[in-house]
């Protein structure tokens, strides 16, 4: 279906305007007609999505789509698919696959699958190190052209002469390094917050400081080289007073955090593996604090860190099992619901910290505006339901948030003027 008209609807405009109007869509391209236009030529086919609101394809610059390597965990495929039913347009994978994409050899394994099995955009991060062992710089050169930035996610950069010269040469490559702040030696074989729950159900813990430590040395080189610097997950009160003194100071210093880094703590632990995700929920006052980096505008977007595994992986209770959960088809519902609806931040806000901030950022896309980018999802934002991971589309049903109540549903996403996700909607 090449051109389609949405008739009935509310759009949420790139300027924050939420406007009452038709869309057309033709090829690539978005037209607002405003309510009704007389007179003008209507495709056939009609889609009637009264009551509904459109917004701009949302952007998640941290997922794990698994492919090439660990496709029993998620495809490209399956991970983009269950992206467009979340409301997603553009997702940026981490690059811990097999074989890592720290070669352009590497990542055109990757970017064929890309080509042949994505419905929606997909970026893949390069990565840092050979083989995210940062030990060697990894050929950032020839990689630059094809990747959304460096990142070793998964691991921290443990070698600060490795992190210094990685900066250096991305500074000079124009791109961007996303890190995965994590200080190996302060773990101490932990797999949750070493808070009041590990001690009180005796597992072991991992400390604040194991994250934030990795900030602070981070933004001291960044500040050095002036490099263009992004910090994954972050997930304490530290950080969040880290990069809010380094924006002061004027560096080019972005982060993001995860919805349940906002919406869970310590205190909603279970002894159940989809409660175990790395950095770990931590403290009441850690969540309060992102809260507010988020208010203030210190925490720039929210990313899932959509992270599949399989359900043996997951079923080994909070020790055992791996670290990882999904959540790129709930994201924006929990973020409306517990958020929005409860008046901690506005929908602009929102949509800003899911769409704007992100490809602003990273270079992404073009605005959702007359004549530009067909990219955008369409909500249902009166719409209750419980969350099931039974329904996903993702290969990963492994959810902290599953049983919850929320609202918005996604009923239609279409990137690039393509449908990527439909929910009974269309209709000649």
């Amino acid at each position: 279906m090449s051109s389609y008209l949405l008739s009935n609807g509310s759009v949420f405009t790139s300027k924050g305007e939420l406007i009452s109007s038709d869309i057309i869509v033709c090829g690539d391209s978005v037209e607002f007609l405003g309510r009704g236009c007389a007179g003008h030529s209507f495709p056939s086919s009609i889609v009637d999505i009264s009551g509904y609101t459109v917004f701009p394809g949302f952007t998640d610059v941290h997922v794990h789509f698994r492919e090439p390597g660990f496709s029993y965990k998620e495809t490209i495929k399956s991970g983009t698919l269950a992206a467009s039913r979340g409301g997603y347009t553009t997702v940026c994978t981490m690059p811990n696959l097999r074989p890592v994409p720290d070669s352009l050899c590497n990542l055109r394994q990757q970017l064929e699958i890309i080509k042949k099995d994505a419905v929606i955009t997909v970026l893949p991060y390069g990565a840092i190190s050979v083989g995210e062992e940062g030990k060697t710089l990894s050929n950032m050169e020839e990689l630059a052209p094809y990747v959304a930035a460096f990142s070793d996610d998964g691991r921290g950069v443990q070698s600060e002469e490795i992190m210094l010269l990685a900066m250096q040469r991305a500074k000079k490559l124009k791109k961007i390094i996303v890190a995965h702040c994590e200080d190996n030696s302060l773990l101490a074989g932990g797999y949750i917050h070493d808070g009041e729950y590990a001690r009180l159900h005796k597992h072991k813990g991992i400390c604040s400081k194991s994250e934030w430590g990795q900030v602070e040395r981070d933004l001291r080189l960044a500040a050095k080289t002036g490099c263009a610097y992004h910090v994954c997950h972050i997930s304490c009160k530290e950080s969040v007073e880290l990069i809010r003194q380094a924006k002061r100071a004027g560096m080019d210093v972005t982060c993001e955090t995860a919805p349940h880094y906002l919406l869970l703590d310590e205190n909603d632990l279970k002894e159940d593996g989809r409660f175990k995700m790395n950095p770990p929920l931590r403290t009441k006052a850690d969540r309060e604090a992102l809260i507010e980096g988020v208010c203030d505008g210190t925490i720039d977007m929210i990313a899932t860190d959509h992270a599949p595994h399989s359900s043996e992986e997951k079923g080994k209770g909070l020790k055992e099992s791996l670290m990882g959960i999904v959540g790129i088809e709930t994201s924006f519902s929990l973020l409306y619901t517990f958020l929005v609806k409860k008046g901690v931040i506005t929908l602009d806000k929102l949509i800003k910290l899911l769409h704007e901030n992100p490809n602003r950022r990273f270079g992404i896309g073009k605005p959702f505006e007359n004549g530009k980018s067909a990219s955008f999802t369409v909500f249902d934002l009166n719409k209750e339901y419980i969350i099931d991971p039974s329904e996903f589309l993702s290969k990963g049903r492994s959810t902290p948030f599953e049983g919850m109540k929320v609202f918005g549903k996604c009923k239609m996403t279409v990137a690039g003027g393509k449908i990527a996700w439909q929910d009974n909607l269309i209709k000649s």
